[in-house]
């Protein structure tokens, strides 16, 4: 799938308030998909058309676009992204340097500059962010608008699902269910990396985490960034391994090859004394619907645990049971789905770990 992005970003003053606008469109440039306004707050023209860039790559990522033509009227931009100008500021540094990461995850990216008048629409965007700086908003998102590809008539519950950061379980590759192992100073690195993006990107109405210690303590370095508090769940839970628990693969098999190898075919089979990975699914599909009744059509951030996650996206999927076995998610990482109340869903990220580059 390729998109196109209009981007712009603008100042008061250079430095000012700061604003950045970006459309998000198909291939034809008729259809929008996304409309994104940043306040920046008070900084310079060029920081905030890289922001208004990068808004658009990383919603191109979340849309799953493939291929991207971007159009901005800023030509530092344009040709510092297309290798013909060096980047020289420290802080256009940093921006560029995320701005090529997020474009090495596509299989093309191009660039064009376009006159001003021809990038009207990212432009209203940008003053729309530039108003509310003057009106006294605080930095971040302003307006984040996505359109429905899936025939939906009403506004989804978009769950914005976050996997815990790492702790020793999780290091040495250990079954990590019910027990309550804290984060590790990596993990909480991770964490706080996840928060920064979310905190950045905005929108989010809700946070509800699992209230084992490693998601609480993640769901909280995203409650500080966000503003929000954070509500516990125990349908939230990661399954519970039983006497696996703290055990690796290999030692869980040694210690009872059959059940162990039954378990891996078979989701309906528990580890001894544990819980089977569909009675978890039967659990988390209990709390997804719970979830989408209380917070109906918001944007709701669930920091929670490999099973529970993989079982709301399963949800959205439509998947079978051997989705569990085919699916892989890194500690700290951002996938979203969106449930609609009259039927469709849209999946539109899955382990997202873009955030954690330098972590």
């Amino acid at each position: 799938m390729k998109v196109c992005i209009e981007a712009d970003g603008g100042s008061r003053g250079n430095p000012g308030i700061a604003g950045s606008g970006t459309v998000v469109l198909d291939e034809t440039r008729t259809t929008v998909l996304r409309r994104i306004a940043e306040f920046v707050g008070t900084t310079t023209n060029n920081v905030a058309e890289y922001h208004s860039l990068i808004n658009g790559l990383r919603a191109a990522q979340e849309l799953g676009a493939l291929e991207v033509d971007v159009f901005m009227d800023s030509k530092l931009v344009v040709e510092q992204m297309s290798g013909r100008w060096k980047v020289k500021h420290p802080d256009m540094k940093t921006l560029a340097l995320q701005a090529q990461r997020l474009a090495a995850g596509f299989r093309s990216v191009s660039y064009t500059w376009v006159p001003r008048a021809e990038n009207s629409r990212a432009d209203e965007l940008a003053n729309t962010a530039m108003d509310a700086g003057a009106d006294g908003a605080e930095p971040g998102i302003i307006v984040n608008e996505t359109a429905s590809w899936n025939g939906a008539t009403t506004r989804p519950s978009r769950l914005i699902l976050l996997r815990h950061g790492q702790t020793p379980l999780s290091a040495a590759k250990q079954y990590s269910g019910v027990g309550n192992p804290q984060l590790t100073d990596l993990g909480e690195r991770q964490a706080a990396a996840a928060a920064a993006r979310l905190g950045a990107r905005g929108g989010i109405d809700h946070i509800v985490c699992s209230p084992l210690a490693r998601a609480r303590r993640t769901a909280e370095h995203c409650g500080e960034a966000l503003g929000l508090d954070v509500v516990e769940h125990e349908g939230l839970i990661e399954m519970d391994f039983g006497r696996w628990e703290g055990l690796t693969f290999q030692q869980a098999h040694e210690a009872d090859p059959e059940t162990h190898a039954a378990w891996m075919r078979d989701i309906t089979v528990a580890p001894p004394g544990g819980e089977s990975v569909h009675d978890a699914y039967r659990r988390v599909s209990a709390t997804l619907a719970e979830l989408r009744d209380t917070y109906r059509d918001s944007n709701i951030l669930v920091v929670s645990h490999v099973t529970p996650i993989k079982s709301i996206l399963r949800r959205a999927f439509d998947a079978g049971p051997e989705f569990f076995h085919r699916l892989h998610l890194d500690l700290a990482s951002l996938s979203v789905a969106e449930f609609y109340s009259d039927g469709p869903t849209c999946v539109r990220l899955v382990n997202d770990t873009s955030h954690l580059k330098g972590v």
